[in-house]
């Protein structure tokens, strides 16, 4: 049996917002759908304080690898379509074997 973990991290730009509260509301909209779609777990993890910058941290995890990789270029083209000119994203799978 196979267990994976699939670890992102995101970094987004929010060009538009022109305050905490406005860059607050957006991203937790993006924190939800990524949960509900796509069934990540999400928590911003830098850059709280600025207005127009996040940086999340995801986790997804299943036993099929190549389902694993399917799930997360799902998720990178969920972000890229959103913010076309402000996500950088860094991702790896590992095994339960690569953790231990």
């Amino acid at each position: 049996m196979g267990a994976y973990v699939a670890l992102l991290r995101v970094e987004l730009h929010f060009p538009e917002a022109g305050s905490l509260k406005t860059k607050r509301k957006d991203l937790q909209s993006v924190k939800a759908l990524l949960h509900q779609r796509h069934g990540l777990t999400v928590a911003e993890v830098d850059h709280q304080d600025l207005w127009q910058r996040a940086t999340l941290a995801a986790a997804l995890t299943g036993g099929d690898l190549t389902r694993m990789e399917a799930a997360v270029d799902r998720v990178e083209r969920f972000l890229d379509e959103r913010f076309p000119d402000g996500v950088a994203i860094q991702r790896s799978i590992l095994s339960f074997e690569d953790v231990g």
